[in-house]
């Protein structure tokens, strides 16, 4: 086993309601309020290539917070054990972390590789491209009430001006002896903000030079790009 992962943090359940117990970051504690980007998310657009049934992927994207933890709908691969996703966003976004939950056993997911404004990828093409950055899932928890979330952050630089999101679920933790892939959950954190004339404007002076990019991009908060 080569699970050691220092990035990724659990949501447990008795975390919800523990109100200000010493934790810095309130957002933890309650995603679905303070930074989920699940309302700024074009589920209509979502489309997902290999699931063993139709419309399932969007579906586990579709479940609230509240509804994390249901057994169903659950997304399935079909053919083999990869899965493509692509998931468009109403703005701009700047991803944070992404939160999954996925069964106890080898059907959970394993590589995750990320690549951002492409809505052009298919099986072929995602694995000959060098992704934003690539994630080694752990598998997810149980506790006596089951099977928690999984926080795994990302490195927030890479995903400043995020329009849409393809995750490329490589394999399974089965190491090739499960074909089947299961996700139950799949939820985002990170700003968000509205495209506008002036954020376009941004990022075509910020393609344009270089150099302004490295300026506008390391921890740039929407507010201040707005400022100029």
């Amino acid at each position: 086993m080569s699970h050691h992962h220092h990035g990724h943090s659990c949501e447990h359940e008795h975390h919800d309601h523990s109100g200000g117990d010493g934790h810095s970051h309130e957002d933890d504690l309650t995603p679905a309020l303070q930074s989920s980007l699940y309302q700024h998310i074009d589920f209509d657009r979502i489309v997902t290539y290999n699931e063993e049934t139709q419309g399932s992927g969007k579906a586990i994207v579709k479940k609230s917070w509240d509804e994390r933890l249901s057994e169903t709908p659950v997304l399935e691969s079909d053919a083999d054990e990869q899965i493509l996703m692509y998931i468009p966003f109403t703005g701009q976004i700047k991803l944070h972390s992404l939160l999954f939950r996925a069964p106890p056993d080898t059907s959970a997911p394993n590589t995750l590789k990320l690549f951002t404004n492409r809505d052009d990828l298919d099986f072929t093409s995602v694995s000959d491209l060098q992704p934003i950055q690539t994630l080694t899932l752990p598998l997810t928890p149980t506790t006596s009430d089951g099977t928690t979330i999984v926080e795994m952050p990302v490195k927030r630089a890479l995903f400043n001006n995020t329009h849409s999101l393809t995750l490329f679920f490589e394999d399974n933790h089965s190491g090739g002896d499960e074909d089947v892939t299961r996700l139950s959950y799949l939820g985002f954190k990170g700003s968000w903000a509205p495209l506008n004339r002036e954020a376009v404007n941004v990022l075509y002076e910020a393609a344009a030079n270089p150099r302004d990019h490295k300026n506008l991009v390391p921890g740039a908060n929407y507010g201040s790009m707005s400022m100029k």
